[in-house]
């Protein structure tokens, strides 16, 4: 019997859930996933000592694509900074915000790699 194929979504949200884990177990403090301003999504919004950190989850499926770090656009960088910069104003933080990105490439059934970058891209280049 062959295992049900997960797809995409179902890809991306458990990509997600592994990243907060790693995250939490490294000391962050999660302090929101998945939100929204308008058509805009901030994967995870977390804290890590008096740093905010925008962190942007990518995945794959396999090694036979492309490398997961390769979708993130000079577009979705920007419209990462623009989300970031609301969420920013709505919750009035006032600290140093850096952005990350999280790769996981899933190699099999419950196997992954997870890479981090952090200061993935700078809002100011």
């Amino acid at each position: 019997m062959k295992e049900p194929r997960i797809n995409t979504r179902e890809a991306g949200g458990a990509a997600e859930r592994i990243a907060q884990d790693y995250l939490a177990g490294k000391g962050y403090r999660i302090l929101m996933t998945n939100w929204y301003c308008g058509h805009l999504e901030l994967d995870i919004i977390a804290q890590d000592g008096d740093e905010l950190v925008i962190v942007e989850v990518k995945s794959r499926r396999g090694i036979a694509f492309d490398h997961p770090s390769d979708a993130l656009s000079n577009k979705k960088m920007r419209q990462i900074i623009e989300a970031a910069g609301s969420w920013i104003d709505t919750s009035g933080w006032e600290g140093e915000t850096r952005f990350d990105l999280i790769t996981i490439v899933f190699t099999g059934q419950d196997e992954y790699e997870l890479e981090h970058y952090e200061e993935a891209f700078n809002p100011e280049a």
